[in-house]
């Protein structure tokens, strides 16, 4: 048995930094870069407490193991940075409302938009579009019977059992969330929690995914919002998904990213749209 506060102490040697960095770039295409050891120590500190693990070189022999599944799913969520607010950067959100959703409805009113928020952690990002339906929905008669579905995914298992519960504590509603929004769109449950109303959770589904795998189960999508992620994967893995987020959209479809990320080397699948102060990308015609 180790002691408790042993695992406070450890640290990662170079060796073993290198060899965990193998195993999340394999398993989660998540390219960590150098000197992230400290990063590392710090989020698995706790799950080598639990299982009294000696090192981190044998917690990465351990989750390389096929049947400890739920251990390497542990280990993943612990890595992967599920930091959200509601109406991030705000400007995407602007856009499909005055914009996009017009747009889209005027070209074909009977069709089902349908909008993928990929990576999108503890559920902020899905829920914000589902309340930008709402309030396109409210300030725009005439669209009325517009029908939106939006797909929600995540590598972790642990943010997305969060985000289907629709359930947030007041630090979370804190992070963007209006108190007119929160007021429309939330019921107060008790102990300083709020749940998401049903009118904006039925429009979301959600699933279980990583972004190294294949698309063509989700089916097309008018909008992709991919935000914030492309920041963890090697420039070659960035293109790849890119590409593959390029296929997943139909004629014409919109692309999010982050403020701070680019089309990393597949400028030739989109054109960019600056929409003031931000800029998306549209798939060009392959």
């Amino acid at each position: 048995m180790v002691a408790k506060s042993s695992f406070d102490q450890m640290a990662l040697s170079t060796v073993e930094y290198q060899e965990f960095c193998k195993f999340l770039r394999d398993s989660a295409g998540i390219d960590l870069g150098d000197n992230k050891q400290y990063l590392v120590a710090t989020r698995l500190r706790r799950v080598m407490s639990e299982i009294e693990c000696p090192s981190f070189s044998e917690l990465t022999k351990l989750v390389k193991r096929s049947e400890n599944f739920r251990l390497r799913q542990r280990v993943i969520d612990d890595m992967t940075t599920n930091e959200t607010f509601w109406f991030r950067d705000l400007y995407p959100f602007d856009y499909l409302k005055n914009t996009a959703f017009p747009a889209l409805y005027k070209n074909n009113p009977q069709a089902r938009i349908r909008i993928w928020s990929a990576a999108c952690s503890s559920g902020q990002e899905p829920y914000s579009l589902s309340m930008t339906v709402e309030e396109c929905l409210r300030q725009n008669y005439s669209m009325r019977n517009m029908a939106v579905d939006i797909v929600a995914t995540d590598l972790s298992s642990e943010v997305l059992q969060q985000a289907r519960s629709g359930i947030y504590d007041q630090l979370s509603i804190s992070r963007g969330l209006s108190p007119e929004r929160l007021k429309s769109y939330f019921d107060d449950v008790g102990e300083g929690k709020w749940k998401a109303k049903s009118l904006i959770q039925n429009r979301i589904s959600y699933r279980a995914l990583n972004l190294l795998d294949g698309y063509v189960t989700l089916g097309k999508f008018d909008i992709i919002f991919c935000r914030n992620v492309l920041i963890y994967f090697s420039a070659e893995t960035k293109r790849e998904i890119l590409i593959k987020l390029h296929n997943a959209l139909r004629p014409n479809g919109l692309l999010f990213l982050g403020s701070s990320e680019s089309l990393a080397g597949a400028t030739d699948y989109f054109d960019m749209v600056h929409c003031n102060p931000g800029v998306l990308y549209r798939a060009k015609a392959r």
